[in-house]
């Protein structure tokens, strides 16, 4: 029985990408609704330039650390390029640094033992930064998917990158994140909400390690849906996969289809099948930012960059040696003032029940139902993202439908029959 699956869109789209130096997008396709409540997002997007790291970063590494610099990367839009372009001054006394010393006593999080994500903001409201750690919702989530690493690795990021991009939201607001590649993941989904509840699948948990992760991911799309109950109708945005480690993917997504100007990393590491760090970092761009304060946050992401070294994805490095979120802001935030904004504790939550499966039985033809009753003897289900297993009888499935009244397929009277049993 098809139960608790993520509301997600078939969109398709064409997109090239020539160099990480330029970046152009064609008009996105009109999208294939898969839900009644679905909304087809259709932009015609102008070129994103992207910056890199400073040269003067780039001499102390290899060519293998390459990709790390893919995450220390800005994108904008040309229009708005004169009013930021990165200066190659040197002069620090051209950013203004006028915050006190904030106290970070309430944020305290040693050696990451419990998970977080913290935001703050620079002193001239120019630059927000936001750092999470997850370890501890990784390992639960790979225990109930009985996970390997290379799905946890793409589970994890994709959780990272959802947790760091809706920072701020309300917290009856629903941000999904979608990884539909043709890879032998068969794709990742990733959901979070305003308060840090998280959860999420991949389509096959238990791939072997004899993959990369870009090689499990493969060729597709990043697909987001937002959505608040207050809303007529979801938002869906959508880009191509092009390198397939998520967070480049995403970030692209958020110069693409937001525009949002900003340099997102997230990575993870494991000893065996236990997750030994998870996190990830957010920088982001606000309207007020000025030439002086992108080019001091450069710097700060190059020696970021440095500090993390080549052995892991930037930044599990860091986290492994104890670097904690508060910390990593402070890198990134070092000569530019630290306005603590606030921190989220992100936990694993699934509204699966009973009374959600027995809804979707009485959206099926009744026939269907009692030919599954003859054949199988029992309804059971599979919740895709906590793993619970549900199991109805036929004495109980019959009893239900005979208490049972209203249209299952109006929300409102679901959630009055909900109330009902709950006055029982």
């Amino acid at each position: 029985v098809p139960y608790n699956v993520a509301n997600t869109t078939k969109i398709s789209s064409t997109s090239n990408a020539s160099t990480m130096a330029k970046l152009r997008t064609t008009s996105l396709l009109p999208a294939i609704m898969t839900t009644a409540v679905s909304l087809s997002f259709i932009s015609k997007l102008r070129p994103i330039v992207a910056f890199q790291a400073p040269t003067s970063a780039r001499r102390h590494f290899s060519k293998n650390a390459n990709a790390a610099f893919g995450r220390t990367t800005f994108r904008h839009i040309p229009g708005d390029l004169e009013s930021w372009r990165m200066t190659s001054s040197d002069d620090e006394s051209e950013v203004q640094t006028t915050a006190n010393a904030p106290d970070l006593e309430t944020y305290v999080n040693k050696n990451n033992l419990d998970d977080q994500v913290f935001s703050a903001i620079s002193a001239d409201g120019g630059l927000k930064v936001t750092v999470a750690t997850i370890r501890n919702l990784l390992n639960e989530m790979m225990i109930q998917h009985s996970m390997n690493p290379v799905g946890g690795d793409a589970l994890g990021r994709a959780t990272i990158c959802g947790l760091l991009a809706s920072n701020g939201m309300q917290e009856e607001q629903m941000f999904q994140l979608s990884m539909k590649g043709d890879g032998p993941l068969r794709g990742v989904v990733s959901i979070v909400n305003g308060k840090g509840q998280a959860k999420g699948y991949c389509g096959n948990p238990r791939l072997s390690d004899d993959f990369t992760l870009q090689e499990a991911i493969g060729s597709g799309t990043v697909q987001v849906v937002k959505n608040h109950p207050d809303w007529p109708r979801p938002y869906n945005g959508i880009t191509g996969i092009k390198f397939g480690d998520i967070d480049r993917d995403v970030g692209i997504y958020l110069a693409e289809s937001e525009q949002r100007s900003c340099a997102l990393a997230a990575a993870t590491s494991f000893n065996g099948i236990l997750c030994t760090s998870a996190g990830g970092y957010l920088v982001e761009r606000l309207p007020d930012c000025t030439p002086e304060t992108m080019s001091h946050m450069e710097k700060n992401l190059g020696k970021l960059v440095q500090m993390n070294g080549e052995d892991l994805a930037l930044p599990a490095n860091l986290m492994l040696e104890g670097k904690t979120p508060v910390d990593i802001a402070s890198i990134l935030l070092d000569g530019l003032g630290m306005k603590p904004l606030n921190q989220v504790t992100p936990k694993e939550y699934c509204e699966c029940s009973e009374e959600k499966l027995f809804r979707s039985l009485r959206l099926l033809p009744r026939e269907e139902v009692d030919d599954v009753l003859k054949t199988e003897g029992k309804i059971e289900a599979r919740c895709e993202f906590c793993s619970k297993v549900y199991r109805l009888g036929p004495d109980e499935v019959m009893k239900r439908f005979a208490e049972t009244e209203g249209d299952p397929s109006k929300d409102e009277d679901f959630e009055q029959e909900l109330k009902s049993k709950a006055t029982e």
